[in-house]
């Protein structure tokens, strides 16, 4: 997950000063005007319902009596925050659900929260459906870039709340843009989501554990989430735990600035955590190794960050949408980053499953079959993993003193995130094997590295991760990392050209960033960020084999057995 946090205390205190008195409660319509949607064909609806392979979120991890009187108070919570994420991607997706008498077409609005194909570049697949706003539900749907542009240009405190992550811009009665904390805004939803967590803390055995549940019930009501942020970092010997709130900015493709709610509720695997620990003392070295001029590693990560395997019990919210993501690394903050760094979370059963039903079929299909020995669920557990720890290396603000990466790259910065992270935790992996820090061997990890690239294409334009890997997979064969077998459509990694596409991809993203140079990635996204028709008729191939794409889930309390 990306590096996107600007200071909490000058959103809230921009918020203050520029906020409406009247409560404005936000859009609850549909951002685009549509006539009654017309549903798809019923062979295409298949098609794209089959793109899902269906998995159930339990664990065989230990679970106390306590355990399991706070696990359904925190999904209830989680549940708030899913609400809440319908309104900002959408509007009124209840009202748009009642409307489709199609049970399967319902579905497929459900799983994507709307009527846009994420894993189609956010195509409409109802007829009568306009194009996905950029902005989603979180700006007016009339509003353009150039009138925003225009709110912000002077500065100031209005400035900084209309930019502000826990913001929704609406209009005021006369027609100009204005800000609407979200805790205005959703006020219902998160006293609701509050009380469970206050109920949670008031069950919990560990002490960190219970405050930051009450930190963090403070902070949905407040928007002020930087100490709850901190307070879960110094929790270290928690069984169970809760990512909540606004979090990430990936729907916001008009800018990148406004944070969506969603919800993980997770339960930790102590043996697998144990092993992974020692990896975070070497957090500095591998800063200082990254291959790069010292201008662009010389931020020093917190030394205070962690890895821990976890089963996820619930995903809400954004995490819920489309494709789902395998691992977290969070807070996003940078000032808490830079102070005490992240927490990395590797969602080990949603992984497995990943794994077995998606990245092993397709290696079967697209891996020269003398190299397929090298897929395994080690190499793709510690691809995972160390993408994750990357996002906390490299730089976070621009060398220049203009402020973070994410404020200089825009809409940009969460792509190129993604292909930084991806790459960078490859580079890691394979030092760490080299420096016998690491089990494994450089060719399982670039091996099942390449049959993740083919997974991730697959998430679509409208994924970050998905165009991060259009990116990676372009370049790298530009540079003959691997090659393709035209008779057999099966691709072979190159070891020796896979490093050096690695090391140069690596010290490209890092400039970037720390140049904040908003044009050279446009471009560069143009010239690599496209599927040509090899790949795409591969990917075809996939489909065609019936190979899901992603996952969805059964999940709740129902499926755990906890009521």
């Amino acid at each position: 997950m990306p590096i996107r946090r600007t200071s909490a205390a000058l959103a809230l205190m921009a918020v203050a000063a520029c906020a409406p008195a009247a409560v404005q409660t936000p859009q609850t319509t549909a951002p685009v005007a549509t006539t009654q949607p017309a549903a798809p064909a019923a062979d295409s609806i298949d098609r794209k319902l089959a793109q899902y392979t269906s998995v159930r979120l339990t664990t065989d991890l230990p679970l106390s009596a306590r355990d399991r009187q706070i696990i359904p108070l925190l999904i209830d919570a989680a549940r708030e925050m899913d609400a809440v994420w319908r309104q900002q991607t959408y509007g009124n997706l209840d009202s748009l659900v009642a409307s489709i008498q199609d049970p399967r077409v319902r579905r497929y609005v459900e799983i994507n929260y709307g009527p846009w194909d994420r894993l189609a570049g956010n195509a409409p697949f109802l007829g009568g459906v306009g194009p996905k706003p950029e902005g989603a539900n979180v700006y007016p749907a009339d509003m353009t870039k150039e009138q925003f542009e225009a709110a912000v240009a002077g500065g100031g405190a209005r400035a900084d709340s209309l930019r502000g992550l826990y913001t929704l811009v609406r209009r005021d009665p006369g027609g100009r843009l204005t800000a609407v904390p979200y805790s205005r805004a959703f006020r219902p939803n998160m006293e609701r989501a509050a009380a469970r967590l206050r109920q949670a803390a008031a069950l919990a055995e560990d002490p960190g554990f219970r405050r930051y549940l009450e930190l963090r019930a403070a902070a949905l009501l407040t928007d002020d989430y930087q100490p709850s942020d901190l307070a879960w970092l110094d929790m270290k010997n928690n069984t169970l735990d809760v990512v909540i709130g606004p979090i990430e900015t990936y729907e916001d493709a008009l800018y990148g600035y406004k944070a969506s709610y969603e919800a993980y509720v997770l339960v930790k695997d102590l043996e697998w955590s144990q092993r992974l620990s020692r990896y975070a003392a070497l957090l500095p070295a591998l800063q200082r190794g990254l291959p790069v001029p010292d201008a662009y590693k010389r931020e020093t990560p917190g030394t205070d960050s962690d890895l821990n395997a976890y089963d996820v019990l619930y995903y809400a919210g954004e995490a819920n949408a489309g494709s789902k993501t395998i691992a977290i690394n969070l807070p996003n903050d940078e000032q808490v980053q830079l102070q005490k760094g992240t927490r990395r979370l590797q969602l080990k059963n949603a992984m497995r499953a990943k794994f077995d039903r998606i990245l092993v079929p397709i290696a079967t299909m697209l891996i020269a079959p003398d190299q397929r020995r090298h897929i395994t669920f080690d190499a793709f557990f510690g691809n995972t993993m160390f993408h994750e720890v990357a996002h906390g290396l490299g730089i976070k603000n621009t060398i220049d003193g203009r402020g973070t990466v994410r404020e200089a790259l825009k809409e940009q910065a969460s792509a190129l995130e993604e292909g930084k992270a991806d790459v960078l935790g490859l580079y890691m992996q394979v030092q760490l094997q080299e420096m016998g820090e690491l089990q494994g061997d450089a060719m399982d990890s670039y091996t099942t590295f390449l049959a993740s690239i083919f997974r991730s294409v697959r998430f679509g334009a409208a994924s970050a991760h998905g165009r991060a890997n259009v990116a990676r997979f372009n370049y790298f064969k530009e540079r003959g990392a691997f090659s393709r077998d035209a008779a057999t459509g099966t691709y072979r990694v190159d070891p020796v050209r896979m490093r050096q596409a690695m090391n140069a991809l690596s010290e490209q993203i890092l400039r970037f960033q720390g140049d904040g140079d908003y044009a050279g990635v446009q471009a560069f996204m143009a010239r690599y960020g496209q599927i040509g028709p090899e790949l795409q008729s591969d990917l075809d191939r996939l489909a065609t084999a019936g190979i899901p794409v992603d996952v969805v889930f059964e999940q709740g309390t129902d499926v755990l057995g906890l009521r």
